[in-house]
């Protein structure tokens, strides 16, 4: 570790993610037990429908396995990994999904932005706080995908040390024992990803991103429904002719 405890390097990979997490934490709460009416996504689809379900498609299902894929390969403890792979066939594998999901949520949220930025309806209707979300959101994607040509570089000269040190990182600030040491040899792309993906978490409760905290997993478990139309089924007679007698 850096010999001044209050390094830049220090602060910003030891401290800013506690602070961040903090905020994430207690301002979901605090959003959730007092902004009941502002706990929602804010759908603009009734003012636009132009490529949004293919755009959003595109995009949550690209951002919710990377979530998915840095969740279980940064927090997964390094033991049970060698129990499956060894480290080289782990960064090909984060390269590989990172590639696959990463342009899917870039494909899909380079259509989300430009329509939030340049519909004049969205553009509108939205708030300043919309705006900068899907632009951070994006940023911090687009550094990931940076990231990947560095990762084969490393892959080329069959180095898995920046993937092997992000997982201790990560991990050393999950179970409470930060040691910033871990990322001083790693490229600087990777560290302006990582200060980019814990600012997503700090804003996280000002924003729309609070909707994530209701993603409705009980539809998974739930009774099907049966949903019946209202449709009329009009039968060839004049409806004029419907009141009148009957001949006997």
């Amino acid at each position: 570790m850096h010999e001044n405890v209050f390094s830049i390097h220090n602060l910003l990979f030891g401290v800013y993610p506690y602070v961040c997490l903090t905020v994430f934490i207690i301002g979901s709460w605090l959003r959730f037990d007092r902004e009941q009416y502002g706990w929602k996504s804010d759908s603009s689809q009734l003012l636009s429908k132009g490529y949004m379900r293919l755009a959003s498609n595109f995009f949550h299902f690209g951002v919710l396995a990377i979530f998915g894929g840095h969740f279980v390969g940064l927090l997964t403890p390094h033991w049970v990994f060698q129990m499956v792979m060894d480290d080289m066939s782990h960064q090909y594998v984060a390269i590989t999904a990172g590639t696959i999901f990463g342009l899917s949520a870039l494909f899909g949220g380079t259509i989300l932005f430009f329509r939030r930025f340049f519909n004049p309806r969205i553009s509108l209707t939205s708030r300043s706080a919309d705006k900068f979300t899907i632009f951070w959101v994006m940023f911090t994607l687009i550094l990931g995908l940076l990231t990947i040509p560095v990762s084969m570089g490393h892959a080329g000269h069959g180095d898995p040390r920046v993937v092997t040190a992000m997982a201790e990182w990560i991990q050393s600030i999950v179970y409470l024992y930060p040691n910033p040491q871990y990322l001083e040899g790693v490229d600087t792309i990777f560290k302006l990803h990582v200060l980019a993906g814990m600012t997503v978490f700090l804003i996280f409760p000002f924003t729309r991103l609070v909707h994530i905290w209701s993603m409705p997993f009980g539809y998974l478990a739930r009774a099907y429904q049966i949903v019946r139309t209202k449709r009329l089924k009009y039968q060839e007679t004049d409806r004029y002719d419907q009141h009148k007698p009957i001949d006997m």
